[in-house]
């Protein structure tokens, strides 16, 4: 099957991935301002839990350190256990305030109250169904991004520009947790409805003008454009858009 058509049909899942779980992790429910020392989470991608998580960081603009922790992963699932005494994920570290969390619901109850105003919005409060829907949307993405798979270690972390119910921006995570690449996450989700729908065609017509003052607007200024996902790479000092060629990259440059 041609490489166009599979990842095709990878986007596609990643959109009912999308869907399963509400679109969570798309619009930001909170302007905050970043911590002072990054937020670091121990993840697994296709993990339901932790996308719980991410949706919430997503939710809030916060950046966060990840370390993939695929399953049969060796690069930082020791370090976590040495943190928090045992394998378990998701696992968030702030160094800030001196937490260490396990739990998504722990967790996202933390997030909130520490880096929100105070109390977790109806649409991130946990329901009985979420886990079934949640494991049925890591099913629609083929489980990718659960185990780990052979990759050479870049010597600098990688930076990954993204929103948590982006389905192109997930085909680039998938592949940085399978191959256990850390990188910095920076979260620009949607700031408001003018922003709902693909980059080249939202629903607003027109030109687009990202909110003054926000993280889209200073990443505007820089690319005169704001689509996700988008990756710097310090190793070799590439730049990329489009999730095609980030993946044709990392599997080019990293993939053993």
């Amino acid at each position: 099957m041609p490489n166009v058509v599979t990842h095709n049909l990878h986007v596609l899942a990643s959109v009912a991935t999308s869907s399963l779980t509400g679109w969570r992790g798309c619009m930001v429910v909170s302007h905050v301002d970043q911590p002072a020392k990054p937020l670091v989470l121990y993840d697994m991608e296709a993990c339901p839990y932790c996308r719980r998580v991410r949706e919430v960081l997503s939710a809030l603009h916060l950046d966060v350190e990840i370390r993939p922790c695929p399953k049969g992963g060796t690069r930082f699932r020791d370090e976590a256990a040495a943190i928090g005494g045992k394998q378990l994920f998701p696992l968030l570290v702030d160094e800030n305030t001196g937490k260490v969390l396990y739990e998504s619901n722990d967790i996202v109850e933390y997030l909130f109250k520490e880096y929100g105003k105070g109390y977790v919005p109806k649409t991130y409060r946990p329901r009985v169904y979420q886990p079934v829907l949640s494991s049925l949307a890591s099913a629609a993405s083929g489980l990718r991004g659960l185990r780990a798979k052979p990759a050479k270690v870049p010597e600098q972390t990688l930076r990954l520009w993204s929103f948590e119910g982006s389905p192109f921006s997930r085909l680039v995570r998938e592949k940085l947790c399978e191959y256990e690449i850390p990188y910095s996450l920076h979260n620009i989700g949607k700031e408001h409805w003018t922003e709902v729908g693909p980059a080249k065609q939202r629903l607003k017509p027109g030109v687009y003008k990202p909110l003054p003052g926000g993280k889209r607007e200073s990443f505007f200024a820089r690319h005169q454009r704001v689509q996700v996902p988008y990756l710097e790479d310090p190793n070799t000092g590439a730049e990329l858009f489009e999730s095609a060629r980030i993946l044709r990259y990392l599997d080019e440059t990293y993939g053993a």
